[in-house]
């Protein structure tokens, strides 16, 4: 199969070859940092334990902001830099990043006043360079009128502001980065892990790696080390020898998808009863309901039976449903943990401190080491942080090569032939549920591979039919992935390739005969393998939430 010979052409690089950076970790800091640094003309490695966006990067909100809860704690400095972020994002992935507007109801006896909140959504549209609409002043009645499903019983009004949301799943977000890198040149694999690092006599760092499939182990070499691991980032630092003056601590973050609650394309924005923003966020043909924020120091973070019990009882709080939310509802849950940034020992702080802390980033380079580690970060600033880091390394004594741009969507020349290409196939051009047309989904989802993909329903219309009914996904991309994704497991393709998982029931999947046709495709003769591997696991997932 061609995916395997691509497996096995990059680990014979990783083996074989000398990088001028190697990346620990394939979440958002390291796919912005391979598709930066290759992009710039450094010969670059990445290696991912797992898959790539496994972790924290698959867990988010899908929410792409200037950070609004940051005006309270007087953060102005690090919400004028996020709306920047998030300004650049919508400019550049224009079909990708969209404005969403925020649909606020604010209960009598909040902590602040609502014209006050108000004023601060008037700051943050002009902290936005006025890139959004405008905010605007809600009464009960305007609510009631605009969003009956919100219960307005114990509402003093609100207010509706702007931000920006992922269309798609921010794991596929990530491997937008991810697939630039490997057009770029780099050596990126999945599911090898770096087990520890070294710095040899001659100066260069041999990372040891083990294959997660064969448990062939074997060293990585590179000039320069670059430690993108996320939550995992000081564990690596610590097997590595490397000493930090910052560290993480973990915030547990857990969201609920549940079939679509309100059919308009806004987010229901409440805070829910610990004070904190509460979301019912629109996913395609469902909604993703949270989130929770709790300490936590064990990972992975595992979702408890108290975390589902807020989440439903907030919800069915502040909705006038048919009928209350409970776990039967429920189709998927995410939960992920966001590290967050600290000066000095993660048990130094109390909990006050923890509760104000914020999501941004620091990069913390040892000249002396040619080590750079990732603290922090999130979807909204990955751009400065790829940015950042090639300058970091260029002060580490490797001159740039080139500088050519590393982001963005597609080329708009392939895109005008896709688009003729499609107008000439006898195929249903499909209008999706919050996700728009299947021609504008594949642009946006695969930018200039689009057009691959509508030569491969071109050559075989059969692939013009979707995986799983009433689901959006075709085969002609299943067909694409095998070849060009690195899928190894189901899991990658049901959850980060695609969100098939997260909006379309276990028991649907479990049925499909069109997901088997997919998983031939993806596996061919590991077919069966791979499929009794995902299902066991997660039928195992779903017995315990339900238990």
């Amino acid at each position: 199969m061609k995916g395997e010979s691509q497996r096995q052409a990059i680990r014979q690089r990783l083996k074989t070859e000398t990088f001028d950076v190697a990346i620990i970790g394939g979440g958002i800091n390291g796919a912005v940092a391979v598709a930066a640094l290759s992009a710039a003309g450094y010969k670059v490695a990445l290696i991912e334990k797992k898959d790539f966006a496994s972790s924290t990067s698959q867990e988010s909100s899908n929410l792409v902001w200037g950070g609004i809860k940051y005006l309270e704690g007087y953060e102005f400095s690090l919400v004028w830099d996020l709306c920047r972020s998030r300004n650049e994002l919508m400019r550049r992935y224009p079909h990708e990043v969209q404005e969403l507007r925020f649909f606020t109801n604010l209960e009598r006896g909040f902590r602040k006043p609502r014209i006050l909140v108000f004023l601060g959504s008037l700051l943050y549209w002009f902290m936005g360079r006025f890139k959004t609409r405008p905010p605007r002043l809600l009464s009960r009645a305007t609510i009631e009128r605009d969003e009956p499903l919100v219960s307005t019983e114990k509402s003093q009004g609100g207010l509706e502001y702007s931000d920006c949301f992922l269309k798609d799943n921010d794991a596929r977000f990530v491997f937008h980065f991810i697939r630039r890198g490997l057009r770029a040149g780099a050596a990126v694999l999945n599911y090898i892990e770096a087990k520890a690092g070294r710095r040899e006599a001659d100066g260069l760092w041999s990372i040891e790696c083990m294959d997660a499939g064969t448990s062939e182990i074997f060293p990585v070499r590179a000039r320069v080390l670059i430690n993108a691991g996320g939550p995992f980032a000081d564990r690596f630092n610590q097997a590595c020898g490397i000493g930090t003056v910052h560290q993480h601590i973990f915030s547990k973050g857990v969201h609920l998808i549940v079939p679509r609650l309100n059919k308009s394309e806004r987010v229901l924005t409440f805070f829910a009863d610990d004070g904190r923003l509460f979301f019912v966020i629109p996913m395609g043909s469902c909604s993703c309901i949270g989130t929770t924020d709790t300490r936590v120091t064990e990972l992975p973070a595992q979702v408890t039976d108290a975390d589902r019990q807020f989440i439903l009882e907030n919800i069915n709080k502040r909705l006038k449903l048919p009928k209350p939310l409970t776990m039967a509802d429920v189709i998927a849950e995410r939960c992920g943990v966001r590290p967050l940034v600290i000066r000095g020992n993660a048990g130094d702080f109390d909990q006050e401190e923890w509760i104000n802390l914020s999501r941004k980033h620091i990069l913390e380079c040892s000249r002396q080491d040619a080590h750079i580690s990732i603290f922090g970060g999130k979807l909204t600033d990955c751009l400065n942080i790829g940015r950042e880091l090639v300058d970091e390394v260029r002060g580490l004594g490797l001159p740039e090569a080139q500088r050519t741009i590393w982001y963005g969507e597609g080329d708009p020349a392939i895109e005008q032939q896709y688009r003729q290409l499609l107008s000439t196939l006898h195929w249903t051009d499909r209008e999706w549920m919050g996700e728009g047309r299947s021609s504008d989904r594949l642009w946006r989802l695969y930018g200039d591979d689009a057009l691959g993909i509508a030569e491969r329903i071109k050559a075989d219309p059969s692939l013009a039919e979707p995986v799983v009914a009433d689901a959006p996904v075709l085969m002609a991309e299943v067909a694409h992935m095998a070849d060009h994704e690195l899928i190894v497991d189901l899991e990658d393709f049901l959850r980060r390739r695609t969100r098939l998982s997260l909006v379309v029931r276990y028991e649907v999947l479990e049925q499909s005969a069109g997901l088997k046709k997919a998983a031939r495709i993806l596996f061919g003769p590991d077919m069966e393998t791979r499929w009794k591997a995902y299902f066991s696991k997660e039928q195992a997932k779903l017995q315990q939430s339900r238990a």
